[in-house]
């Protein structure tokens, strides 16, 4: 009888890795759209799973953007129900409201819905599909939106939200492995025609991509993969460094602008990132972050800066300090 093929051994070989690098509890998620990628993975993790010790369950998210997303949603979780995962989730995610572009209110409703599945199902751990090629997408689109190292360095391998593991075991191996695999999902694939719809950024940049590959060499895309890699350690490095320089410049006034002052940039701006989120403001441009830097570098008697969520920081005598809108 003759063994898997060599694309479904190394979708399966990288979701074992993935599975067994960290503490798993009980039972992991598969968050699957119903594309080749994420049936790659759900067809991977129903094989690796049970022989790990792990229970499996998948849940597919509805974005409600496209006509008859409920009726695909519904036929991928019955088609899960039947290739034995349990608990199954088809859940809901609303975009309306949000803040950013479509791509980005769609992806923080994602997330959101997961979070909640992950939680009522009582799986810590949520695997998603992306892979070497989307990853090169994301440098590509950080690199062109001019993003700093945090842009630079993809997306995370590991990631923990709201009490929630996501792993993408995928991310080492090229999309036409991944979707070669999909053949042993028993499932035929969905195309998402937003994958290839030019209004969005990141269809655009997939449609870029082959054609550098042709001018700049078949290891473009490893290659964009192995700067996210990087530049994630020197991220890791920072993080740390600007954890231990807050501490320093933490007072019950806010924060100290003699210890800000003697940080190096990129140490400062993170202490500055954290501050402001802490206080209640999210989604920070590189905007916001400029005009706090400059109550510390540049000060000049400058007013409050206005941040998203309503948050006013200002500098008074010594201090950077949160104001309350209400007596400012």
């Amino acid at each position: 009888m003759a063994g898997p093929s060599r694309e479904i051994a190394a979708v399966r070989l990288a979701v074992r890795r993935a599975l067994s690098a960290g503490r798993r509890e009980h039972r992991i998620l598969v968050a699957c759209s119903g594309g080749a990628d994420s049936l790659a993975l759900a067809a991977a993790a129903r094989f690796v799973a049970p022989r790990l010790g792990l229970g499996y369950g998948l849940v597919t998210v509805d974005h409600g953007l496209q006509a008859g997303s409920a009726e695909r949603a519904a036929a991928i979780a019955a088609w899960a129900g039947v290739a034995g995962f349990d608990p199954v989730r088809a859940v809901s995610a609303d975009v309306t409201g949000r803040p950013g572009g479509p791509e980005a209110a769609a992806r923080a409703a994602r997330y959101e819905a997961l979070c909640k599945a992950a939680h009522d199902c009582g799986a810590p751990t949520v695997l998603l599909g992306h892979t070497l090629d989307d990853q090169a997408e994301t440098v590509f689109l950080a690199l062109a939106r001019g993003g700093g190292p945090r842009g630079l360095a993809g997306m995370p391998s590991v990631r923990a939200i709201d009490g929630v593991t996501f792993v993408r075991p995928l991310l080492g191996l090229p999309r036409a492995v991944v979707r070669a695999a999909a053949r042993d999902a028993g499932r035929p694939p969905w195309e998402d025609p937003h994958n290839v719809d030019p209004s969005f950024a990141r269809a655009r940049v997939r449609a870029a991509l082959p054609v550098l590959v042709d001018a700049l060499g078949p290891g473009l895309v490893a290659n964009l993969a192995r700067s996210a890699a990087l530049a994630a350690q020197d991220n890791a490095a920072l993080d740390e460094a600007a954890e231990a320089a807050a501490a320093r410049a933490r007072a019950d006034e806010g924060l100290r602008i003699d210890v800000l002052a003697g940080l190096p940039a990129a140490v400062r701006t993170r202490v500055l990132r954290r501050f402001a989120a802490e206080a209640g403001a999210n989604a920070l441009s590189q905007r916001h972050v400029a005009a706090l830097d400059a109550l510390v570098t540049g000060w000049r008697g400058q007013g409050p800066v206005s941040l998203p969520g309503g948050v006013l920081v200002c500098r008074r005598e010594r201090h950077l300090s949160r104001v309350d809108p209400v007596r400012s």
